[in-house]
C-alpha cells in the first residue's frame, strides 16, 4: 500500500530508488513488491526500468466509483419503502460467494432487524443472495454449493443443493426471494433484484423485518422499489 501511494504522489513514473527512500523500505524488498504489484498489472514497469501505477487500479476506481453512484441512487428509493412500510431497507452487492450491505435505511421501530453496512453473508442464506444464485444459472449454482458445502446458519437453511436450485429458480421467476429465518431466527426478509443498462444483476433491495411482522401484501412495493432503482442506473424491460 505503501508503495502504491508513493507511485501515486509522483507526477512521472517513479525509480526503485525513488520509492525505496519514500517508503522506508529496502531496494531489494521493495523490489520484489513491486513485481508481486507488477504481476497482478496494480504496477507498471516502464522500458526504463521505472514503476507506475498498473491499469487494473482503473479497473479498480471504476468498480468503486459505480458503487457510489449506486448508493446515491437508491438512498432516496430506500427511503421511500421505509417510509411506506416500516421496516429496514437495504441494499446489497455480490462479492464471490457472498452479499455485501453497502447502504442500509434504518426502521424507527423499538425493535428492529439491522445489518451493519460492510458485513457480509453467504449468498445462500440471502434472499437477495438466491437471485444472484439463480441469474448464475444452474451450474454456477451446484458448483458453488460443492465450494461451500452449504452451511446451515439455522435450522431454516438450505443446505441441499437441489432444493437451493429450485428455490433460486422459483425466485428468478416471480422477481422476488424470501429469507424465511434462514440467515437468523426471527428475522424474515424480501429481496428483488436491482438490473443496469445491459440486463446484469448488479445488487439487490431488501426489506428485513422481525418474521411475525413481514407481510406478503409488501411484496409489489419492494418489487416496484427494485425495478425504480434499476430504471435508474439504465435498465429497460
Amino acid at each position: 500500500v505503501h508503495l502504491l501511494d508513493a507511485i501515486g504522489v509522483e507526477d512521472r513514473p517513479a525509480s526503485l530508488k525513488t520509492l525505496a527512500a519514500a517508503t522506508g523500505l529496502h531496494p531489494p524488498p521493495a523490489r520484489r513488491i513491486l513485481a508481486a504489484l507488477a504481476s497482478h498489472n496494480l504496477v507498471e514497469r516502464t522500458e526504463a526500468g521505472h514503476y507506475q501505477l498498473g491499469v487494473k487500479l482503473l479497473s479498480l476506481a471504476s468498480r468503486v466509483q459505480e458503487r457510489v453512484d449506486l448508493r446515491r441512487e437508491a438512498l432516496p428509493i430506500m427511503e421511500r419503502l421505509r417510509s411506506a412500510l416500516g421496516e429496514t431497507v437495504n441494499l446489497t452487492v455480490r462479492e464471490d460467494a457472498e452479499v455485501v450491505y453497502v447502504e442500509r435505511v434504518s426502521s424507527h421501530k423499538t425493535i428492529r432487524v439491522e445489518q451493519v453496512i460492510g458485513s457480509r453473508a453467504p449468498l445462500h442464506v440471502t434472499a437477495v443472495g438466491k437471485l444472484f444464485l439463480a441469474h448464475d444459472g444452474v451450474a454456477a449454482c451446484l458448483a458453488y454449493a460443492r465450494r461451500t458445502g452449504l452451511p446451515a446458519y439455522t435450522a431454516n437453511t438450505l443446505i441441499n443443493a437441489e432444493q437451493l436450485w429450485q428455490a433460486a429458480l422459483c425466485a428468478l421467476h416471480q422477481g422476488y426471494a424470501l429469507d424465511n429465518e434462514e440467515a437468523e431466527l426471527g428475522v424474515g426478509c424480501i429481496g428483488v433484484p436491482v438490473w443496469d443498462t445491459s440486463g446484469d444483476m448488479v445488487a439487490g433491495l431488501s426489506i428485513s423485518a422481525l418474521v411475525q411482522r413481514r407481510r406478503d401484501e409488501w411484496i409489489p412495493q419492494v418489487i416496484e422499489a427494485g425495478m425504480q432503482l434499476s430504471g435508474r442506473l439504465g435498465y429497460h424491460t
